[in-house]
Parts: structure tokens; C-alpha cells; sequence
């Protein structure tokens, strides 16, 4: 939904910073890996810390590279097809990283019900991004869903960041609300597949 809504506007930000990069010869590629490496730092030591409004600021600040890669190779015209597995592969990484250290912090915490639902939605971000990308490999088109990668980060960093200030319950509703739409994402997405 984001993704439909914003995507123009995003671009009149991102793309000067883009072009920018690449009169450095700042590569798509080395944006992706450089945001994906901090991404995978900062949430690996924060989160299971309990550092959760830190870590929700400095996970932020690193996945907006992902929207900075793509501005790169706008303005690089480059269009090869290892830029786009690279960035897909990383953003699994960092959402596995993200969630898989939340996960860590709850169940150390033994806040189980934070951690199943915690779970839930790292399970339900891995399956609705295969089952995209497995249908783009048998030349389907699903682009179906709620909850894709920007609406199930957004939501879960206000969360956390949210929480991280003190305020009582918006993780969990963010967490459950967050399963929820992303279970129901999965269905939408096999639907489309199986529709297309």
C-alpha cells in the first residue's frame, strides 16, 4: 500500500541523494550491502539488549539505505538483474535480523506472547516474500497484500520505538495487529497466485 501511495513522493527525496551517490561512485550494490550490514549490527545489539527505542532509531535510520539503493541505480541507469537479487536477498537478511533479535529479547524477557507473535510475523514476512518471488519465477504477477515489507516495518518500529519511550501496550497491539495482517497477506498473496 505504501509502496502505491508514496512511492513518488519518496522519490522526489531519494532521488537527488541517489545521484549524489553515484557522482561519488557510490555503487546501487555497495548502498545495499552497507545498509544491510549496519541494519543487521544495530539490531543484533540493541533489540536483545532492551534498547528498544535506540534500537528502533538506528534500525530506521539504516533501512532507509534500502530506499537509496534503488534512487543509486535510478540515476546509475543501471538495470542488472544481480542488483535486484542482492536487494531482495539483503532485505530478507535485515527483516530476519530484525525480528529474529526481537524475538530474543522477548523470550529472554519471557514475554512469551510478545515472542510467539513476534515469531508469527517473522514467519509470515519470509513466506509473503517467497511466495512473490516464487511466482515471479513461474512468470506470475502478485503484487496482492496489506502488509508489505515498508507497512510491516513502519508498524513494527513505531511499535518498539513507541514502547521504548513508555508507552503502555502499542507494542502489543502493533505485534498482534501486525500477525494478524501479515497472515492475512500471505492468504492474499496465494490467492492472487492462484487467480493469476
Amino acid at each position: 500500500m505504501l509502496n502505491v501511495f508514496a512511492r513518488a513522493s519518496v522519490a522526489r527525496l531519494t532521488d537527488p541523494v541517489g545521484a549524489w551517490l553515484v557522482r561519488h561512485r557510490m555503487s546501487p550494490n555497495v548502498v545495499t550491502v552497507v545498509g544491510t550490514v549496519c541494519t543487521v549490527l544495530a539490531a543484533g545489539t540493541l533489540f536483545p539488549l532492551g534498547h528498544l527505542l535506540a534500537g528502533t532509531l538506528v534500525v530506521a535510520f539504516f533501512l532507509l539505505f534500502d530506499l537509496l539503493d534503488g534512487a543509486a541505480a535510478r540515476a546509475a541507469g543501471a538495470d542488472d538483474g544481480f542488483g535486484a537479487v542482492l536487494d531482495a536477498s539483503c532485505d530478507r537478511v535485515a527483516d530476519g535480523v530484525v525480528f529474529g533479535a526481537l524475538v530474543w529479547w522477548a523470550l529472554v524477557g519471557d514475554q512469551y506472547w510478545r515472542g510467539a507473535a513476534l515469531l508469527i510475523c517473522l514467519v509470515a514476512a519470509q513466506v509473503i516474500s517467497y511466495v512473490k518471488a516464487r511466482a515471479q519465477a513461474q512468470r506470475v504477477k502478485v503484487e496482492a497484500g496489506m502488509a508489505e515489507r515498508a507497512e510491516r516495518l513502519v508498524v513494527l518500529l513505531v511499535g518498539t520505538g513507541l514502547y521504548g519511550m513508555g508507552v503502555p501496550y502499542v507494542l502489543d497491539i502493533a505485534l498482534w495487529g501486525l500477525a494478524a495482517i501479515s497472515i492475512l497477506t500471505v492468504g492474499q498473496r496465494l490467492a492472487g497466485a492462484y487467480r493469476a
